[in-house]
């Protein structure tokens, strides 16, 4: 039998939960920050145009708004650990999926596979996120999301350089210049070049399976909300702090998305030789806003002030990718020239930028949106995890205004009301416990 925890006690032995939730975040990052790289490479396989190519991002995350409350009505049957192992379970599957599609070069194949990853994802995200909020009390809940969100970042950084290794390894030339003129039979060759990496992706869930489901992770249960008496609240939706929570995670996975999954095709416009790997230079950002999180909330800033500096730093950094240079390096330079690490266009590395920005609104919205909910806890960690669809619809408008306007560098506008909303649901929008 698993140990069960009440929410809100402070609770001792989660050193052991952490590791295990960790190596799913893990797992979340790799499969979620793959897109990233695969944009491009699909991009020049299936021979897409930028709208056509991120409909990768269309078919990840919009399998979290379709199966979320599904997910979370099989989460309320198999409870946390179970919900995670049958997760990782049709995670399995999506991987598998992908043998066929590079086989047959087939885009339509590809995105069915990336739906059904999403959708192991889904279940995961829904299990996992709010397990992660009452593992502990509810003040450090944004530290140990931000922990989370550290090691998730961290896949992010690793995955487009793995990626880039075992797919461009032996091409010689990566320029986009060279991509384009390769032949029908190089492009093939190409394409099945993803089947062992997704095999070994397939064989690593399943191993997944088995620690989580014979894991000592303990139950949680979620109690009343002592503050609400019993029948006041008859549904998620009046509950204002988590609907409109929903709203601002639908901004912001979609800005983070446009964050790392743009700036490949960004840089490739732009003629960036390691187009490739440039998701890893928006993980690494993002990596560093997590260790600003973990070291700094709740012992210098609160959840609140961390979610207003993110909107008010991304606010800047759109304006910095829209009116930044497409030519000078004078930025990158400065900021990772140092280091030894290939400068890019400052409008590029805005976009980087943009990941240093926001990486701390996930880890601060959650535990404002989920505060009172009670007994409707489940309910709203699937209606927070609908709001990923973000990631589904705005990255798609990004390429769309980019191919209508020929130039991809305007179409970063679209990220500015995001931010704007996100300093709304931190001033305001969190505070609300009713509609009037």
């Amino acid at each position: 039998m698993d140990a069960t925890l009440p929410m809100g006690e402070k609770r001792a032995g989660t050193v052991l939960p952490m590791a295990i939730i960790g190596l799913l975040f893990f797992i979340f990052g790799f499969v979620t920050w793959l897109n990233g790289a695969l944009i491009p490479f699909l991009q020049i396989i299936c021979h897409l145009n930028e709208f056509q190519a991120f409909f990768v991002t269309t078919a990840f995350y919009f399998a979290y708004f379709i199966m979320a409350f599904p997910m979370s009505l099989v989460l309320a049957k198999t409870g946390y650990r179970n919900g995670m192992a049958l997760g990782l379970a049709i995670m399995v599957v999506g991987a598998l999926l992908f043998i066929p599609a590079a086989l047959m070069a087939s885009y339509p194949m590809f995105l069915v596979g990336l739906f059904v990853l999403g959708t192991g994802l889904t279940i995961l995200q829904t299990a996992s996120n709010p397990y992660v909020v009452l593992l502990g009390p509810k003040e450090s809940a944004a530290t140990r999301i931000s922990i989370m969100g550290l090691i998730n970042k961290g896949a992010g950084v690793i995955v487009p350089m793995v990626f880039a290794a075992l797919i461009f390894s032996d091409l010689g030339d990566t320029s986009p210049a060279a991509l384009e003129a390769l032949t029908a039979a190089e492009l093939q060759a190409l394409s099945e070049k993803l089947i062992m990496p997704y095999l070994y992706m397939a064989g690593a869930l399943a191993a997944l399976i088995a620690l989580v489901k014979f894991s000592p992770l303990p139950h949680i249960e979620a109690e009343e909300d002592p503050q609400a008496p019993a029948g006041e609240k008859q549904g998620i939706l009046q509950f204002p702090q988590v609907v409109l929570g929903a709203i601002g995670i639908f901004a912001y996975v979609g800005v983070e998305v446009i964050a790392g999954d743009s700036i490949g095709l960004f840089g490739k416009k732009l003629g960036v030789t390691q187009f490739a790997t440039l998701t890893s230079y928006t993980m690494v950002c993002m990596t560093i806003g997590y260790i600003i999180g973990v070291t700094c909330i709740p012992k210098l800033i609160s959840q609140k002030q961390a979610l207003l500096g993110s909107a008010v730093a991304g606010t800047l950094c759109v304006l910095g990718v829209v009116f930044g240079s497409t030519e000078s390096h004078g930025l990158s330079e400065i900021l990772i020239g140092w280091a030894g690490i290939a400068t890019v266009p400052n409008a590029v590395m805005f976009v980087a930028l943009m990941g240093l920005a926001h990486a701390l609104v996930w880890p601060a919205l959650w535990p404002l949106a989920l505060d009172g909910l009670g007994k409707f806890t489940p309910q709203g960690s699937a209606l927070l995890i609908m709001g990923i669809a973000g990631g589904a619809i705005l990255p798609p408008v990004l390429g769309g205004l980019a191919a209508s306007l020929g130039d991809m560098q305007p179409a970063y506008w679209l990220c500015l009301p995001c931010y704007l909303y996100i300093w709304f649901y931190a001033v305001k929008g969190h505070t609300l416990r009713a509609w009037k």
